[in-house]
């Protein structure tokens, strides 16, 4: 019996110890679009209530504008970039630029592409759900938002986190070995403590 009650208290501290490892919802800044003020207001607070960072603004292009990203010629200015942004969710219909053209133009950016990228509609249309999702979107969410909705964007960014990891480069081999290489031509030159040998000639005794 004691054997058993041990294993359990080993498992309760592995979960533990693996539920202090994922990160909090307050470490990620999820970027929200909407036309809609009233919608804005709503997906705000659900995120906010689920801990996260938010920022809202009401176009595609206000959205590219704080992400710093230029039209023309699809660069981020890492400048104006002052908040990393881990999740755009994004309004489908919008004016000018729709949410389907927003999500194209992250996914078309080298330093951007990485960033989850959630639609949301008030239509239930197939084809346009497959769209997005074939372009990239993480999910296709139908409005109104619920909690239970936002709850599940915690998994897409740890998601495009891990990926925006495996794409840093990694030093090579050969980078390696020459900084080794410097690092120790660089140490200071340790003094010996041996003592020089004797000749023939000291060690006889006249």
């Amino acid at each position: 019996m004691g054997r058993n009650d041990g294993g359990v208290g080993l498992s309760s501290q592995n979960q533990m110890a693996i539920e202090e490892e994922q990160p909090s919802t307050s470490q990620f800044h999820v970027l929200a679009v909407d036309d809609s003020i009233v919608d804005r207001k709503v997906i705000e607070r659900l995120l906010k209530i689920s801990a996260y960072k938010v920022t809202t603004v009401e176009s595609g292009r206000r959205a590219l504008e704080y992400l710093g990203l230029d039209e023309e010629h699809n660069s981020v200015n890492i400048d104006s970039l002052k908040v990393k942004v881990n999740m755009i969710i994004t309004d489908y219909c919008m004016p000018e630029m729709t949410g389907y053209d927003l999500l194209k133009k992250i996914k078309e950016s080298s330093t951007l592409k990485e960033i989850p990228v959630v639609i949301m509609s008030s239509e239930n249309v197939l084809a346009r759900i497959d769209r997005c999702l074939e372009e990239g979107a993480e999910e296709f969410i139908l409005k109104p938002v619920k909690l239970s909705d936002v709850k599940r964007l915690k998994g897409h960014i740890v998601k495009g986190l891990s990926k925006e990891q495996q794409q840093q480069p990694q030093p090579s081999s050969s980078a390696k070995r020459k900084s080794i290489s410097e690092n120790l031509e660089n140490l200071p030159e340790q003094p010996s403590d041996r003592r020089p040998r004797l000749g023939l000639e000291e060690l006889t005794v006249s």
